[in-house]
């Protein structure tokens, strides 16, 4: 079982950083690929970007490729998603959600492949 919870959203102006975190309970928190996933107002929630479980290998949703970082430190049992540069059309609910199996390559975008999810957190960009 593995409980996750969001922190460090909140509102940013256009150009601005935040970084999230994805505070991970469970004892096997290090063997899981993890992913951020956002949701806005009346879309779908998408894919944001993935990262492996030994956090060497990371990718990216094409909408915030060289603006979001994903890390991981699975000593922390804490996932990181900084972004960059943030602009309007990046206002969401921002998820943390953990693979469905273990030692996951990380590149896995739909949101069914990803079992234990979090509340989320807010994040609203300004114009």
């Amino acid at each position: 079982q593995v409980q996750l919870v969001e922190s460090g959203g909140g509102l940013v102006q256009a150009g601005g950083s935040l970084r999230l975190s994805c505070a991970a309970s469970g004892r096997t928190f290090s063997s899981y690929a993890m992913a951020w996933f956002r949701q806005a107002p009346g879309k779908e929630r998408e894919f944001v970007g993935a990262i492996n479980w030994t956090g060497r290998t990371t990718n990216y949703a094409d909408s915030v490729k060289g603006r979001f970082t994903i890390s991981r430190d699975n000593a922390k049992n804490t996932a990181y998603l900084q972004m960059n540069s943030l602009e309007p059309e990046d206002t969401a609910v921002y998820y943390c959600a953990v693979d469905r199996v273990s030692f996951g390559s990380g590149t896995k975008r739909a949101d069914y492949e990803y079992y234990y999810w979090g509340q989320g957190t807010q994040v609203t960009v300004s114009s």
